[in-house]
């Protein structure tokens, strides 16, 4: 039994029972799945760019390179 077939909301139920999802729902996941990432890039950028000295060091990554990074607009990786 899959594990999806558990759920508390039956229209995800109903979703994962189809072979394809129509078309408009397959646009409104990949949007979401776009935001998504959109939202942790600039979600790390900013904390990215509040590291100490110290604290980039220990991750690998010098002041300038954290500035570039964290200077970048959310929409590029």
């Amino acid at each position: 039994m899959p594990l999806y077939q558990n759920t508390a909301h039956p229209q995800l139920n109903f979703l994962m029972r189809r072979s394809v999802l129509p078309i408009p729902a397959q646009a409104a996941v990949a949007f979401a799945v776009l935001v998504t990432k959109w939202t942790v890039r600039r979600r790390s950028r900013v904390h990215l760019s509040r590291l100490s000295t110290h604290q980039l060091k220990d991750i690998g990554i010098n002041a300038h390179d954290a500035h570039i990074e964290s200077t970048l607009p959310f929409w590029r990786s």
